[in-house]
């Protein structure tokens, strides 16, 4: 769904990051979450500070079963700015008079993984995770499910089969879905041999690198609650 950006907020028509430098690391992490998902971006700003958010793996419907995977990343913009609106990656683009401005389309879209923000707060250690790890799962996932689906498959057995590789628990990455690093990998978090913090409030969970950060939300789907025996013990 489309709305104009306009009606979202007290919006600009384009985005005014600290330096050149902050502009270009938000087209490159456009330009890969336009490749991901469903190619969106989340835009959120306030206090000098904007976080860009995509959903590597997103469920499409009630039934899928793919897990909820974000991939974010922070960036110091205009203290002025005060926005949260999403719209097509793909549709951000550079400033021709200025390399420290990003534009904006005219339309914004509508994402359910949109809808539910990650805590700000009450974060606890939960253990670490080396890069070398994740690109390895990554990679490891990639090949399983290019291995799984059959030829000429249809969109929903392609969901089914990327649901189960990317929504399994890897003791690798201490009990995360194999998704995390699918997401680290794809949005280009990984580099180097740094070690991955990983954090948890609630349902979610939370691995962070230097080039930025990827949330997952564990689900408790609903359904019939097993039958219990009657009679004496």
């Amino acid at each position: 769904m489309q709305t104009p950006v306009g009606s979202l907020g007290r919006v600009p028509s384009r985005l005014l990051f600290a330096d050149p430098l902050a502009a270009a690391d938000a087209m490159t992490f456009a330009r890969r979450a336009a490749l991901l998902g469903d190619g969106l971006v989340r835009l959120r700003a306030e206090a000098g500070v904007l976080a860009l958010t995509s959903a590597p793996l997103a469920a499409a419907s009630l039934l899928d079963e793919t897990p909820t995977v974000l991939g974010m990343r922070f960036l110091a913009v205009d203290p002025e700015l005060v926005c949260d609106l999403v719209v097509d990656a793909s549709a951000l683009g550079p400033d021709p008079s200025s390399g420290a401005a990003v534009l904006l389309p005219e339309t914004g879209r509508t994402a359910a993984w949109a809808g539910v923000s990650p805590p700000r707060t009450g974060w606890t250690a939960a253990g670490e995770v080396g890069a070398a790890t994740l690109a390895v799962r990554a990679q490891a996932g990639i090949a399983a499910v290019a291995r799984t689906v059959p030829t000429d498959a249809g969109e929903d057995v392609v969901r089914a089969v990327r649901a189960a590789v990317w929504g399994a628990d890897d003791d690798e990455l201490g009990g995360l879905p194999q998704g995390v690093a699918f997401a680290a990998f794809a949005l280009g978090f990984i580099a180097g041999e740094e070690t991955a913090t990983v954090r948890r409030s609630g349902p979610w969970a939370r691995v962070s690198l230097t080039r930025g950060h990827v949330l997952t939300r564990s689900t408790v789907r609903s359904g019939l609650t097993a039958v219990r025996a009657t009679g004496a013990v």
